[in-house]
């Protein structure tokens, strides 16, 4: 086979070096990537980088060689196994017994049921327990039970209705009007903020209230909402007059019973909010007239169209609360239809001004002196329409924070003097003749007439 012996030998010594790279096939593949990086490329391009790969390379290989070869490992029989022994054609196999696992204390502890004294503590987390409440924080729950400062706005519409009635200032009528429209928005809030507790749960603005941290029972909250709603609706009926106290009652049965749950149905419910709070003037004036007529609705109307920019611009910079309390609102569901609103009702509260001396409410200078702040509010809702951003639609919220005080106060500033209805006269009862000595003739007041008999009585008394 060779021709020469020197052949022979090289054939031999070749063959010992293959087998040998074949023992190590870590080194056999390093060396022929060696080999080849050193063959496909110039020399000078055989850098550190080079090397260092091909070392990586290695370990990788390496290691995995020697994580199979435990897994080998693993697989042999133990060495220390019974051997077979085979007798009568029968093939036996001598296993070791295994060891019983005995089961630790903390195993058994879970595997048993708890405890009798467990389950009495757990049965007593279970049951309801006594909340106590401190007496000296109850003004404060109460506060926030009613939205106080959403009162105060209320009973301050309430008042200017009652002060732009073509009548008589009476105080004991305007004080108990004043009280019974503040008693039947406690009510309405109290019990709206008693339905929306898992809602307001979720809202970063209503998880403070006093019912979702727990200061008060919802029994307690209950009860507090039917003593003031009772009582505001009772007092505006006797007191004043039932057309008020009407009017009191379907306050509170829009607002909780239409207005809370179509929250969460349909975007509609900021009109019915809105009719909510145009009722609070309209409740001031029947309470000084007694009667409905064009003068309460245009009052009513301000209302209603200055809630649209002060309720849209502040739900825009709430989208994320709302959305979370799964309250459908415009600026949630509609964002497009928010802003066109609020645009559209701050510019219908310039054509509302100019009805005030059409309806003989206001002089002809009211539409006037009101055009300035009515065009401001006018030009931030455009803003807002435009950009549709949190900085336009907070700058439009606090606009209209000043902007109704300020429309009222003007309104009452270009009353109407100098003219009552005589329509709105109520009958006296007794009529006597005026003497020097005699006390200044009652003017007709809203006041019912089982108030003013005592004195009427009066007055012909001291008369006599």
């Amino acid at each position: 086979m060779y021709k020469k012996s020197c052949s022979k030998l090289s054939g031999l010594v070749g063959a010992s070096i293959l087998l040998k790279l074949d023992s190590t096939a870590s080194y056999h593949r390093s060396s022929i990537s060696l080999l080849q990086l050193s063959r496909g490329q110039p020399k000078e391009r055989v850098t550190f980088q080079h090397l260092n790969f091909l070392k990586r390379k290695y370990v990788t290989s390496n290691g995995g060689e020697l994580r199979q070869r435990a897994r080998l490992a693993q697989r042999e029989p133990q060495k220390d196994e019974q051997p077979l022994s085979c007798s009568d054609g029968v093939v036996e196999r001598h296993v070791q017994p295994v060891p019983v696992i005995e089961p630790s204390h903390r195993a058994s502890e879970q595997s048993e049921g708890p405890t009798p004294l467990q389950e009495d503590q757990q049965h007593l987390q279970r049951q309801w327990k006594q909340l106590k409440v401190d007496m000296t924080d109850l003004p404060e729950v109460y506060a926030k039970l009613s939205k106080i400062k959403l009162t105060a706005l209320v009973v301050t519409t309430a008042a200017a209705g009652y002060a732009m009635a073509p009548v008589t200032f009476d105080p004991s009528c305007f004080l108990l009007a004043c009280l019974g429209t503040g008693l039947s928005s406690c009510a309405a809030n109290s019990i709206n903020q008693f339905f929306e507790v898992p809602f307001d749960s979720n809202m970063n603005r209503t998880k403070n209230r006093p019912l979702v941290r727990g200061q008060i029972s919802p029994l307690h909250a209950a009860t507090f909402a039917a003593v003031c709603g009772v009582s505001g609706v009772t007092l505006l009926t006797l007191m004043v007059n039932p057309l008020t106290g009407f009017l009191g009652g379907l306050n509170i049965i829009l607002y909780t019973c239409c207005y809370t749950p179509m929250k969460r149905l349909s975007i509609a419910n900021t009109w019915v909010g809105a009719v909510v709070g145009a009722l609070p003037p309209v409740m001031g004036w029947t309470a000084a007239t007694a009667t409905l007529n064009p003068g309460a609705l245009l009052l009513g109307g301000f209302l209603f169209c200055w809630q649209f920019p002060h309720f849209n611009a502040l739900s825009w910079s709430l989208r994320e609360d709302y959305s979370r309390g799964g309250y459908r609102m415009m600026s949630v569901t509609h964002p497009a239809l928010c802003r066109r609103v609020a645009l559209r009702h701050s510019l219908a509260l310039t054509g509302l001004s100019a009805l005030g001396p059409a309806m003989d409410l206001t002089t002809w200078t009211f539409p006037l002196i009101s055009l300035p702040i009515n065009l401001y509010i006018g030009y931030l809702a455009f803003r807002f329409y435009k950009h549709s951003d949190r900085a336009s639609a907070r700058k439009l919220f606090f606009c209209s924070l000043w902007h109704l005080p300020m429309l009222l106060l003007l309104m009452l500033t270009c009353k109407r003097r100098n003219r009552e209805s005589p329509a709105l006269a109520l009958p006296t009862t007794a009529t006597a003749t005026a003497t020097p000595l005699s006390c200044p003739t009652l003017t007709p007041s809203p006041v019912p007439l089982f108030l003013s008999a005592p004195i009427l009585s009066l007055k012909t008394t001291l008369q006599s």
